[in-house]
């Protein structure tokens, strides 16, 4: 009887190199190595809905449990239904749902890119863009920022040529900067001349104020070019269930849905999101701490003389820790003695190893966040 003899050697050639992304939320990894429970730790490497999901939300998944021995409806038909009443000129043939946010990144870039495609990606920014266009064998190119981790617009027009798709989230991950409307609409209407598409990754712009007037949503009548993501993982907080949408033409959402997988959303995911988003109390009581503890969060780490700490638009912080004298991975893991999670960004595209991300939480988790870096980095109020 034969047998294989190198798996590898029968690797598609495009998936020999492909490697994980890192990302924050590694509480059940953190908790082994540092011999703490789960609970015991205080993620702030993860930044999502500091008040956890709606009760309405979890009413709905309690009552939906009956459910379970049912194949979910393949097409999430009500839930992208209950999104597209959101939004002004928009209808159910305009919507995507996906297993998370990120399975539509992949879905996206498994539909629309081959080998010998380019895509243009800033960095830093979120790892999985890159990892979703290296799977389809398409290769990524990159637009560098400013020394403040500002994108210039110019950067993306003048090196469209030969790009078939630009990724783009906003505000941005990790350095949590939003981009100027101005500057964003300048990006799509050049890729639209050039017949380019446009993934706009809005996945914390829910967290940013007058966020109706700044979203792109509105928008894709206008652009036929352009794709808009949201996920409910961030704002609404329910991350463990995995649910996410886009937001585009006709022309670039049916072909969407039909090269995704049957019953990509589960049935307690469907029925929790639809009454997420009538939970506007939630919502609105979320953005109220989120815009309180920012604020407060922002002040007392530029307390720490040790921190440059950026201006952040999103619900977390980016920090260059580079006169601690720790690197980033360093303090993580003093961090992590005292039971505090943060992400180390080294792993980002375009960032060395100084640079950290830190979610916003409740006052007494942020208070405990200030009173573990202070500690750990000997820096105190003056």
């Amino acid at each position: 009887m034969g047998k294989v003899k190198s798996a590898f050697r029968l690797l598609r050639e495009n998936r020999k190199n492909l490697e994980p992304c890192v990302h924050g939320g590694e509480v059940w990894e953190a908790a082994s190595r540092c011999g703490l429970r789960e609970e015991e730790i205080l993620d702030f490497s993860s930044s999502v809905n500091p008040l956890g999901a709606s009760e309405k939300a979890l009413e709905a998944v309690k009552a939906g449990l009956t459910r379970i021995s049912s194949y979910p409806d393949s097409n999430s038909t009500a839930l992208r239904q209950a999104i597209a009443t959101r939004f002004k000129g928009v209808s159910v043939d305009n919507v995507i749902a996906g297993n998370g946010s990120t399975e539509l990144i992949y879905l996206f870039a498994e539909t629309f890119m081959q080998k010998g495609d380019v895509s243009l990606i800033p960095a830093p920014t979120f790892g999985e863009y890159e990892r979703a266009v290296r799977k389809t064998g398409a290769e990524p190119k990159y637009v560098k920022p400013n020394s403040d981790f500002q994108f210039s617009p110019v950067a993306f027009t003048r090196n469209l040529s030969g790009v078939k798709v630009v990724f783009f989230c906003n505000p941005n991950n990790p350095t949590s900067a939003l981009m100027p409307t101005e500057h964003l609409t300048a990006i799509v209407e050049k890729a639209l001349e050039e017949n380019v598409l446009v993934f706009l990754d809005e996945d914390f712009l829910e967290f940013v104020d007058h966020e109706e007037q700044l979203s792109f949503i509105s928008k894709i009548s206008r652009y036929p070019n352009l794709f808009v993501l949201r996920s409910f993982t961030k704002i609404f907080g329910l991350t463990g269930l995995r649910i996410g949408y886009g937001v585009a033409s006709e022309e670039i959402i049916k072909p969407l849905l039909n090269a995704k997988i049957p019953w990509n959303v589960n049935c307690l995911a469907q029925a929790a999101a639809i009454a997420a988003l009538e939970d506007k109390e939630h919502l609105n009581r979320t953005r109220e701490l989120v815009r309180g503890e920012k604020a407060f969060l922002m002040r007392e780490l530029r307390r720490i003389e040790v921190f440059k700490t950026f201006s952040a638009d999103a619900n977390f912080l980016f920090i260059d820790v580079r006169e601690s004298g720790f690197t980033a991975a360093e303090l993580k893991e003093k961090m992590l003695r005292y039971g505090i999670l943060i992400r180390d960004c080294s792993s980002f595209r375009g960032l060395d190893e100084y640079y950290i991300r830190v979610a916003v939480k409740t006052r007494r988790e942020n208070e405990k966040l200030l009173e573990v870096f202070r500690n750990a980095v000997g820096s105190h109020d003056e």
